[in-house]
């Protein structure tokens, strides 16, 4: 199913497609950088919620982390912990430790999203470009972008977090991928994303958005998991994140990148 905003506009003029990765594209559920935040606050006697993990999801990792810190109940279980509240060299020496160890759980969480490469082929015969963006930096997208070819995903481009001034919400890098695919004007260009920040930098690009709901951070489910869901449940639950979606500034949702061509 795919829901539209009141006011959607037109995809008759769309000559490219950014992406995300994680729970967008690969990583059904966006599992891998969720349970690493968790071990990582976890390491220093700090529980976090799977939920409070997932809130920032979309930002460059560092900023990531910063905001989990800075969540007020995190915030007061880290001075109850420590004395005091979390620092910019705490979050630094967190930022340090996440990266290789995100990076050993990757092997294992970078399986493309069924229905991905029929998608891209569909969206290519219509002449769109693939272009994609991370909040992963470029070391960590190393091990992704060779296991997703192997799957049969390979966009145009790809920018990381750590290649431009700011990640998500900002927008430079969906700047940056419409310059390397060399379109523009931003009018042209989808913004595919599984949550409200990278949404709001395809909105701050001037780009259309196209929401992801069930196989992205929002529902935060395998497919596995997904299948284990009570009847009726599984639609309960999209019917809200759809709304919130679309709340945010969402031009479309749909359940899946698989289900794109439903879009045109």
């Amino acid at each position: 199913m795919t829901t539209t905003s009141k006011h959607r506009p037109s995809l008759a003029n769309i000559r490219a497609a950014i992406l995300d990765w994680a729970g967008t594209t690969v990583d059904y559920g966006s599992r891998a950088p969720t349970q690493v935040f968790i071990e990582m606050f976890h390491r220093r006697g700090v529980e976090i919620t799977e939920a409070e993990a997932r809130e920032p999801m979309g930002m460059a990792k560092r900023a990531h982390i910063a905001t989990i810190a800075g969540m007020a109940r995190v915030n007061a279980a880290w001075q109850a912990r420590h004395g005091c509240g979390p620092t910019s060299a705490d979050v630094d020496a967190i930022y340090a430790e996440f990266l290789p160890l995100q990076k050993s759980t990757l092997a294992d969480h970078s399986d493309v999203i069924p229905g991905i490469p029929d998608a891209i082929d569909h969206l290519r015969t219509r002449g769109i470009k693939i272009g994609s963006s991370t909040g992963y930096t470029r070391e960590l997208m190393d091990v992704v972008i060779p296991l997703a070819a192997q799957g049969g995903y390979s966009p145009d481009v790809v920018i990381c977090s750590d290649e431009v001034s700011a990640g998500r919400p900002a927008p430079w890098m969906n700047f940056r991928v419409a310059e390397l695919l060399d379109v523009y004007p931003m009018e042209q260009v989808l913004v595919v994303d599984d949550t409200p920040i990278g949404i709001a930098a395809g909105r701050a690009a001037g780009a259309i958005t196209v929401a992801v709901s069930q196989t992205g951070n929002a529902l935060g489910l395998s497919l596995e998991e997904i299948k284990q869901l009570p009847p009726g449940q599984l639609a309960s639950r999209l019917a809200e994140i759809e709304a919130d979606f679309l709340a945010c500034g969402a031009h479309y949702v749909i359940k899946s990148v698989a289900d794109i061509a439903e879009l045109f």
